[in-house]
């Protein structure tokens, strides 16, 4: 996996107009994009859509968490979103081929094993209805914003073990946690790290932060970085940098 592949950027921002500026300066820089609540309580699928006529990959973070019936049919629907509306066309009028199918969705952990069992076996179930790529089903921990120390790693460890045990592929956890988990939950368990800021970086609201490097040496699967691409003077070029401390992580 090259290290385009393990950066998500976090495409938090509250118009389209921003969104799409942000994914044409990035352009093959960033492979990976995160849609959250703002953009998706502003637009919906759109906003997936227009991502995926681009060739882009979608980390759908909606973190679901609610009754094991309702969140299994929220998973579904999210599924369906792998299902292209249209044949997206090129300047020659030919079939574009960019479509790319729903990459990864995240459930809440909190709503227990119950509910994140119902969760990926819909997600499986979907997926096979419709032929398509089945996507990566993720639990959230404990929020990076979060400031307590004393027990986090207990209860990050004790949520990851759950999430495995109910059949998810992975967490999302600081990459503080990031070596911990690797050790604890083997090999292919997908870790999802956000709270990533290069050394100069404010931390802003996160309390919980690591830099790329260090992230990737910790085990960190993908991380999701947000202001420190989003709001440079150039946002291509601080992609380039982290993408280049990615590399670094790796050796």
């Amino acid at each position: 996996m090259n290290s385009k592949q393990k950066l998500i950027l976090a495409l938090d921002v509250p118009t389209f107009e921003e969104a799409r500026h942000i994914i044409e300066v990035l352009g093959d820089t960033v492979e990976i994009y995160k849609v959250g609540f703002q953009l998706f309580t502003a637009y919906g699928p759109f906003i997936v859509r227009y991502l995926q006529a681009q060739g882009k990959k979608v980390f759908l973070d909606l973190k679901f968490h609610d009754i094991p019936n309702t969140v299994a049919s929220g998973v579904s629907s999210a599924v369906g979103l792998s299902v292209p509306q249209h044949e997206a066309l090129n300047a020659a009028g030919g079939k574009a081929g960019l479509f790319a199918p729903l990459f990864m969705l995240t459930v809440h952990t909190q709503g227990g094993r119950e509910m994140m069992q119902a969760a990926a076996v819909a997600a499986r179930k979907r997926a096979a209805e419709l032929g398509v790529a089945r996507p990566l089903v993720v639990g959230v921990t404990v929020l990076t914003s979060d400031a307590s120390d004393g027990n986090v790693s207990r209860l990050v460890l004790e949520r990851a073990a759950l999430a495995q045990t109910a059949g998810l592929d992975g967490v999302v956890s600081s990459a503080q946690e990031a070596a911990m988990l690797r050790r604890e939950m083997g090999r292919d368990f997908v870790l999802v790290t956000p709270g990533i800021r290069l050394a100069e970086n404010d931390a802003g609201d996160q309390k919980r932060v690591e830099t790329p490097a260090s992230a990737i040496r910790n085990g960190a699967s993908f991380l999701v970085v947000g202001r420190p691409i989003v709001k440079a003077a150039d946002p291509r070029k601080a992609a380039e940098q982290i993408l280049r401390e990615i590399e670094t992580g790796t050796h």
